[in-house]
């Protein structure tokens, strides 16, 4: 379960990020904050993995409030103030929301919030970690995703089937996106319209690929990275 606080001083603000939390599995909210002390305050005795943060506020900003943590949760920023973005990036936020933002806004920050960051900078790629999770639209919901459910992933036209151990989802996003997103130490471009798990192949005979009981064929141009995998 992810948890998360709210700290703004706009009871709408609120409402808004609540009712799309609401929509999303797996996200808890801990804490409405309406102003950065209280937010200080809970911190202190429990932990959260985000923080949803308005920069004007009373009594304590959000960007001093965010100096006072010294580890600090995953922070996406939600303001109606463009010109802190730079300053928001030097803080190593997850993102930063202007308002009035969608829905859809909302799940890429989430999904930005969820995979670790590199040092010093905004990373969209996804960790090394096969526990790590992330969100991706399907069939006109958001489906929360471990990359260790993932068994291959197959190119469907302008979307791509998730073959998951124990479902498929159709994806809204093309391969190319998985294929630039999905860390090259977990899964392998064996085909056009094919990736895979690394650790879910249970074999390799002549140009196919068995995993559990699917076949996946492998393309003549990446017959040189499968070779890679066992010499």
């Amino acid at each position: 379960m992810i948890r998360y606080i709210i700290v703004d001083d706009e009871p709408l603000a609120h409402e808004l990020i609540e009712e799309f939390c609401g929509m999303l599995p797996h996200l808890e909210l801990a804490k409405n904050c309406y102003n950065a002390l209280e937010a200080m305050q809970y911190l202190n005795e429990q932990t959260v993995d985000i923080i949803f943060l308005d920069l004007n506020m009373p009594k304590l900003k959000g960007f001093d409030f965010l100096r006072t943590l010294t580890h600090p949760p995953q922070v996406i920023v939600t303001t109606a103030y463009q010109e802190f973005a730079l300053e928001g990036y030097e803080l190593n936020v997850a993102d930063y929301l202007l308002k009035p933002f969608s829905f859809d806004r909302l799940v890429k920050a989430i999904n930005k919030a969820v995979g670790p960051k590199q040092e010093g900078s905004i990373s969209n790629t996804l960790s090394t970690s096969s526990n790590e999770r992330f969100f991706i639209k399907g069939d006109k919901k958001y489906h929360q995703i471990a990359i260790d459910d993932i068994l291959f992933i197959e190119a469907y036209g302008n979307y791509t089937k998730l073959h998951l151990r124990a479902e498929v989802i159709i994806s809204h996003e093309k391969i190319s996106e998985y294929e630039s997103s999905l860390s090259n130490e977990l899964f392998i471009r064996v085909h056009k319209s094919f990736m895979v798990a690394k650790d879910k192949i249970n074999l390799i005979e002549g140009n196919r690929i068995k995993i559990q009981n699917h076949e996946i064929p492998v393309g003549q141009t990446y017959r040189a990275i499968i070779n890679r995998l066992y010499l």
